[in-house]
């Protein structure tokens, strides 16, 4: 029996920060037919506001290290303002949103990640989701709204990565429903010259991937990006697609798609 189709969408915290895209997406998102999930971050909206409250973001080689006093305003940022702001804003819309924590239902468990070269303090790996829980808010006509946290079930919060969370929702799901993964950024999709929007790789199947990896086209913050697609891939989820928030338009053609 064919699966019914699941559309899983990410938003980056650019798109979040400029109110018009925002507004864009939501209209956008809000027309997509169901079932359908959301996944969002926030970076940029916690380091402004852990400034504010006198706490600055910790970057050891680029990447953000959350201690307990910025978790906790991760947690402000990403369940709380941003969550309930994009929630109110698809209801509006007339999408019956139901902002997530992975904490919630027990949706999203992780545990803290181990102490290598780098403590990168209360940051989540993700172990793994609840179907129960998702599938039942899915089959209720709820449309989850899911932040960048999840939780280890012994009470503590955690910091996750937005698009390991897409990726691994994609994953948890793709027994019961045909998954399509969608990364809405402010880029048209994959550049092959990165200051010319018009260089968009329509197409990347696995073999493809590894010679722009070797030409050096696919680098820095694209690199985590993409493992977390080919990881989707790897594991049933049907495609991945990468591009502006109007790949969520009927007909629109101008973005990335990645198969194996």
């Amino acid at each position: 029996m064919k699966k019914p189709a699941l559309a899983i969408v990410k938003i980056g915290g650019n798109v979040i920060e400029d109110a018009t895209a925002l507004s864009e997406f939501l209209e956008l998102f809000a027309q997509l037919p169901a079932p359908k999930i959301l996944v969002h971050g926030g970076g940029k909206r916690a380091t402004q506001l852990g400034a504010q409250l006198g706490i600055p973001s910790k970057l050891i080689q680029g990447r953000r290290i959350t201690d307990a006093p910025s978790l906790e305003v991760a947690i402000m940022v990403y369940a709380g303002l941003l969550n309930k702001t994009i929630v109110a804003g698809l209801q509006a819309r007339n999408c019956n949103a139901i902002g997530l924590s992975g904490a919630d239902g027990n949706a999203l468990m992780a545990h803290k990640r181990p102490v290598k070269e780098i403590d990168y303090g209360y940051v989540g790996d993700v172990d793994g989701i609840n179907n129960n829980t998702i599938s039942a808010l899915l089959n209720a006509g709820l449309v989850p709204v899911f932040c960048a946290l999840t939780h280890d079930g012994k009470g503590q919060m955690l910091n996750t990565n937005a698009d390991t969370i897409a990726s691994e929702l994609a994953i948890g799901l793709a027994n019961d429903f045909d998954t399509v993964l969608y990364y809405c950024f402010e880029k048209p999709g994959v550049l092959r010259k990165l200051e010319d929007e018009n260089s968009v790789i329509t197409h990347i199947n696995a073999s493809y991937y590894q010679e722009l990896l070797h030409a050096g086209i696919i680098a820095d913050g694209m690199l985590p990006k993409m493992q977390n697609c080919f990881h989707a891939l790897r594991h049933r989820v049907s495609r991945v697609c990468i591009g502006h928030i109007q790949m969520l338009q009927p007909g629109h053609t101008r973005y990335t798609t990645l198969t194996l």
